[in-house]
Formats: structure tokens, sequence, C-alpha cells
């Protein structure tokens, strides 16, 4: 069958290493897709007076193709992804987890007094709101520290967050590759670290047949990394032109913090209910949302087929 055009908002490795193989190995040709990747939004600064999520727009970087319509698909964390879809006003809604299974943290300078979790009471966090290492900062943190003394603000990229650390703007920052690898370069200490999921999120336009073909590439491409991890590590470093970046070798990297299941996977429902009922409770989203208004569920449903 003739698949629709795929533009996908353009991801980083960390979040779409997948993606980027299959498009230099030509594995979407192989399946008659053809994909262009799209710039989206993104660029905020370290603003330590924010400290309210819902001040800030959560379709501002992942989601802002989608949304001004240049884009119609694009991954990010699962958690952002269910905010997003609340807040779309082009009707995306996910289809299924991503490959990537990300590795974040929360870093503190080398000077830092703070060796525990428990130590980051009443420090401040900078974090990107609505991203994927703003969630899970909350999620490491809240079994350490009480609600009231978990003072994340509103940050921007990988660099910006630890930039402003490193500038004794904040007391620690979230990280995520290869940004977990350039602050133990410098001597930064992890305080606390998990994994998270992603998501696949699209228009209407991605129907179930396409989104399988696109899956099949993915999964392939996968495949690829998952045997070699080493060889793609170099898209880390060649993709990020910070100067911080740049400076890393192959060598640095913990191959551990690197990590791609089967794409296209549905979310279990129990899952998708205990993530959906956490954010409501931290006020992340609205309450009283149906399943069909995060997921498609015609198309998350053929991915279990």
């Amino acid at each position: 069958m003739a698949h629709p055009k795929i533009t996908m908002e353009r991801p980083n490795p960390y979040n779409g290493l997948d993606w980027i193989v299959a498009m230099d190995e030509g594995l979407f040709e192989k399946e008659g897709i053809e994909v262009e990747l799209i710039k989206h939004g993104g660029g905020k600064k370290t603003d330590t007076s924010i400290t309210d999520w819902n001040k800030v727009a959560s379709n501002s970087g992942h989601a802002e193709a989608i949304e001004r319509g240049a884009a119609n698909i694009f991954n990010a964390c699962e958690w952002g992804n269910y905010r997003r879809s609340q807040d779309t006003q082009v009707g995306c809604r996910q289809l299924g987890r991503r490959g990537a299974v990300v590795c974040g943290a929360v870093v503190v300078p080398p000077w830092s007094d703070v060796y525990t979790p428990q130590q980051l009471a009443n420090k401040t966090v900078a974090v990107p709101f609505h991203a994927g290492t703003h969630y899970l900062t909350m999620q490491l943190l809240e079994g350490f520290v009480p609600d009231n003394q978990i003072k994340v603000v509103s940050s921007g990229s990988p660099g910006e967050r630890y930039r402003a650390m490193m500038a004794r703007e904040v007391d620690a920052c979230s990280v995520r590759e290869p940004w977990n690898t350039v602050a133990e370069k410098a001597g930064c200490r992890t305080i606390v670290q998990g994994w998270y999921n992603g998501t696949d999120t699209a228009t209407d336009d991605i129907g179930a047949d396409t989104y399988a073909a696109l899956n099949r590439a993915l999964s392939e491409a996968v495949r690829h990394i998952n045997a070699d991890k080493r060889s793609y590590l170099h898209y880390f470093i060649e993709l990020d032109k910070a100067s911080e970046v740049q400076a890393l070798t192959i060598d640095d990297f913990n191959l551990n913090r690197i990590q791609f299941i089967e794409p296209g996977q549905p979310i279990p429902q129990w899952q998708l209910m205990n993530t959906y009922n956490w954010m409501v409770s931290k006020n992340l989203i609205d309450a009283d949302h149906a399943v069909e208004d995060l997921i498609n569920p015609k198309v998350m449903a053929s991915a279990d087929d």
C-alpha cells in the first residue's frame, strides 16, 4: 500500500538513534516509506523564578512542529506525551512506545555538599518542564524528599541546564546522554538515576499500516544498534555541537546507559492508568480524561496483533 510521507520531528540520538540509523542505512526505503526530519522548537533559558510547570507550554519543544502543521509524528517521554495529547490543537495522540529507553539522572557539581538524594531537599534542580527528566526527577526524589521540598526550576536543553549548574545558578540539574557522560567526565556526581519510556505521538495521518511499516524499519535499526552499540556512539558526539560534547571520546561512554527495545509496543493498560493517576495527583495533567483522549486505541491495539 502507499504510505503518507512521514514528517518526523528531528530526534536526537538519546531518543531517536534508531530513526537516525534507519535513515542512514536505507531501512525506511526498504519499507517504501519516505521520511523527512523536521526541525522543532526549543532553546529555553534557565529561569529559577519559574517553579510552576503549568506556566510553561508543554508543546514548545517536542510537538512544536506538529502543532504548527509541519510534522505528523514525534517521539518524546511518555509522561510528557500524556500532557501533549491533552494540550494538542491538531489531534495528536500516542501510538506506541518508542525504541529508546532513556537513562536520566540528577547530578551535582564537584564542589557540591550533596551526596545523597535526601540532601537535595530545598536545593534548586534545573529541569526541562514537560520533558522526560522533569518527570523522572520528581519520581526519583519523591521517595526521599517531601513534595514541598522538591525545588525543580524551569530550564532548557541539557547543555543549558549543565552550564547553569556549573555557573552556580542552580544547585543541581537533570541530564541524559551525552550529558550524563559530560558531567561524569567533569567530575560531577550522579545522585540518583533511572530509566524511562517514551512514545510515538502522531496525527491521524499515521494509520495502523503505516505505523507497522515504520516499526519494521525501526526494529531492524534497533537490532543493528543492540548488536554493536559501540559502533553507533559516534552519533552522540557528531550530532551535538556543544564544546563539552565534542571533547568526549567513544571510550568515555557507559554502554549500560544505551538501551533500546522493540519499538511500537502498546502501553499496558495498568501502566497507562498508573502513570495517568500519578500525573493527575501532581497537577501535571487534568483529571477526567478518557483513555481515547491520550492514545489512539485503534493504532495501538494493532501493534499488539
